[in-house]
């Protein structure tokens, strides 16, 4: 995801895309202490997402 497609996003898309972000780190989590997840580069990516979105969402609050 790009930072471009995070500002592009209306804040009730953000708040949907952030409990989406947080229910696939969870999985991702998950699957990884089981040993099943092949990317482990995936929770780093997942993360970074998670952190663009809070930004922004913030970034709005503060401009408000």
């Amino acid at each position: 995801m790009k930072g471009n497609e995070v500002k592009s996003m209306t804040d009730v898309e953000l708040e949907k895309k952030l409990q989406d972000l947080k229910s696939e780190l969870f999985n991702l989590r998950f699957r990884h202490a089981s040993g099943q997840l092949e990317n482990p580069v995936s929770i780093r990516t997942c993360k970074r997402d998670i952190a663009r979105v809070n930004t922004e969402i913030r970034a709005r609050k503060a401009k408000a």
